[in-house]
């Protein structure tokens, strides 16, 4: 069943002990950010006040002591977007205590194909999310399996690694 935008809002506000995200896209570009994304495309400096909105959302959770974590399955050589999404996003979003970590499957196969983007909040509600093939986002489904995404998001974590330890060796 579809999804409104605030009802999908509400539960980043609602959720009592963590939200998780699986990221199985290499560009977003076309869903939020295009601005910060253009400027840094353009050699500029990240500007003063990026991604404020989320960052007082994650600091408001995780302050409440509820987590907010993520799993991006990616292939190097990044891409532009991810270079973007990585470099400026991850790296302040983790001043606000959101958790990254990262599935590289560059050198193995992908335990998840398949598998669509979701946000999944306290094992008990799951929103699948759709993108064109330019990251632009088309709309979100509450899904009524919670069982099977636990699983991939279980699965997601058990090959991904830490983020900073990631970016340590393969950020740019």
């Amino acid at each position: 069943m579809t999804i409104s935008p605030d009802a999908f809002g509400r539960l980043f506000d609602d959720f009592q002990q963590e939200a998780f995200r699986l990221e199985t896209l290499d560009d977003y570009s076309k869903s939020g950010n295009v601005d910060a994304y253009q400027a840094f495309l353009a050699g500029e400096s990240q500007p003063p006040g990026y991604n404020a909105r989320w960052l007082a959302q994650v600091r408001r959770n995780t302050d409440a002591g509820r987590r907010m974590y993520r799993v991006h399955i990616l292939t190097r050589p990044l891409t532009r977007y991810l270079q973007f999404e990585l470099g400026w996003g991850y790296l302040t979003n983790a001043t606000a205590g959101e958790e990254f970590f990262i599935l590289d499957i560059t050198e193995k196969s992908n335990p998840l194909d398949g598998v669509p983007d979701f946000w999944m909040f306290d094992e008990s509600a799951t929103v699948s999310m759709t993108y064109d093939d330019e990251g632009r986002f088309l709309g979100a489904e509450e899904e009524p399996d919670v069982q099977k995404w636990i699983h991939w998001r279980d699965t997601a974590l058990s090959h991904a690694e830490p983020f900073a330890d990631w970016w340590e060796r393969h950020g740019s």
